[in-house]
């Protein structure tokens, strides 16, 4: 199929799930575009629907179907693709779907091109591999299409060996694989070159990176170095972090690099160790402690986030307390509440004493109210002080002009001006609140 002929072919694509999903998205759009096709909006008319599923619950489970099948009904005799996290999790099951052309796995998008051409038609295939199987990273690069302008998404690893009990990612990602360090380089100059300012390195388990090259053994503070050496990247942001990587050595390394933004979602699920030994995390609340405790040593006013699960199987009343508590001593600037869902395939899924729906809403409510409490004490922190902010876009509130950006601990910040500053760095003061998340300063 030449250019010409792809350029009649109208291709929708639409992502569900998390930023390495968004990236991987973008990465199809280029490849397609570059190929010739139409990339169009999702809704009627589209010849090719994408749909970039995602699994991490149940209910993404069930949003990946809806999407796939409302792709049929806007055009029937059009194609659906399911590609991704859902698509290689119940490849088996979606094949009978009807409303579902072409199934392609994880570490299968690079060939999205090739696979929608395969033959010069365009049948049924499914082409998923074995989650169990080791494989090679599989290179995606954003050249054009990155949807924000001055924040890039670089993405450096794929995969998770963690098995936590709930989790089913492991089973559609596969095991940990790491990119080449000098592909890693290579796309952050491209960054570079197209004026980005802040890259965010993104993957399913970045703390796991490891990759030997010419006798050297790469780990993520390696990739954090390499990629300072990048003297028009001003800002470094890390993706979510396993907390048994927060070491001295870790911590020394990265607090002297100065584009390190000083922001760290390090993912804790409970605050009681019982919870976290049913869940299979490999730490305990000592540990996870600690490793706040270094990053305050080296960044005071760090911002560190987390994500709870509330509810999980077997959560007593006293083991719902006692991570309740556990939040409140480590005073995170922000939370992620999550309720326990069953996630068939997992090894959580088949143990017995699951938390009734109601003690989780009330449980998950507690939590929501304890965050609110601590997000607005670390909001009221900013206000008098003086904050380096990159910014983003132009926003209206409530008709008046401003521009908004974040700063380096990723709070949102606007100021009222007629100018365009986009992609700017700007020193500004914090001095109230223009909404409830968004803080108000002045240069």
């Amino acid at each position: 199929m030449d250019n010409n002929s792809n350029s009649k072919k109208k291709v929708a694509l639409h992502n569900l799930g998390c930023k390495v999903n968004a990236y991987e998205t973008e990465a199809m759009t280029e490849l397609l575009k570059k190929a010739g096709y139409d990339i169009v909006p999702f809704e009627e008319g589209a010849d090719i629907y994408i749909i970039n599923t995602c699994t991490v619950t149940n209910i993404a489970d069930r949003k990946s179907r809806q999407m796939l099948h409302k792709a049929k009904k806007m055009n029937p005799k059009g194609k659906v693709i399911a590609a991704g996290c859902y698509a290689q999790a119940t490849a088996k099951d979606i094949e009978k779907d009807s409303a579902i052309d072409i199934v392609v796995g994880n570490d299968m998008k690079r060939n999205i091109v090739e696979i929608i051409e395969s033959d010069g038609k365009m049948e049924t295939l499914v082409d998923i591999n074995d989650a169990k199987v080791k494989r090679e990273f599989e290179e995606l690069n954003i050249e054009e299409s990155m949807e924000e302008r001055a924040r890039a998404y670089i993405k450096i690893q794929d995969g998770c060996n963690q098995f936590c009990s709930y989790c089913i990612i492991p089973f559609a990602r596969g095991r940990v694989r790491c990119r080449k360090p000098e592909n890693i380089r290579k796309e952050v100059k491209r960054l570079a070159d197209r004026g980005y300012k802040e890259l965010v390195l993104t993957g399913i388990h970045i703390s796991s990176y490891t990759y030997e090259e010419n006798g050297i053994n790469y780990t993520l503070k390696d990739i954090v170095k390499l990629i300072s050496m990048e003297p028009r990247i001003k800002r470094i942001r890390l993706g979510s972090l396993e907390p048994r990587i927060i070491t001295e050595d870790f911590m020394e390394t990265i607090a002297g690099i100065e584009s390190m933004c000083p922001h760290f979602h390090l993912s804790l699920q409970s605050g009681c160790d019982t919870v976290l030994k049913r869940m299979n995390r490999r730490y305990n609340t000592e540990e996870f402690y600690n490793g706040v405790e270094l990053i305050r040593k080296y960044y005071p006013e760090a911002a560190i986030t987390t994500d709870v699960i509330v509810g999980f199987v077997g959560e007593t009343e006293e083991e719902h307390k006692i991570t309740h508590d556990f939040l409140e001593k480590v005073h995170f600037s922000q939370m992620h509440i999550f309720k326990y869902s069953m996630r068939k395939g997992t090894r959580a899924a088949h143990m017995d004493n699951q938390v009734d729906p109601q003690v989780k809403n009330i449980r998950s409510e507690d939590l929501l109210s304890l965050d609110a409490i601590m997000h607005k004490e670390f909001l009221d922190g900013q206000i008098g002080k003086c904050k380096e902010v990159l910014f983003e876009e132009e926003m209206s509130i409530n008709n008046k002009r401003y521009f908004v950006g974040h700063t380096r601990e990723y709070v949102k910040v606007a100021v009222e001006t007629d100018d365009d500053l986009t992609n700017e760095i700007i020193n500004v003061k914090i001095t109230d609140y223009v909404t409830d998340e968004i803080m108000l300063a002045m240069f």
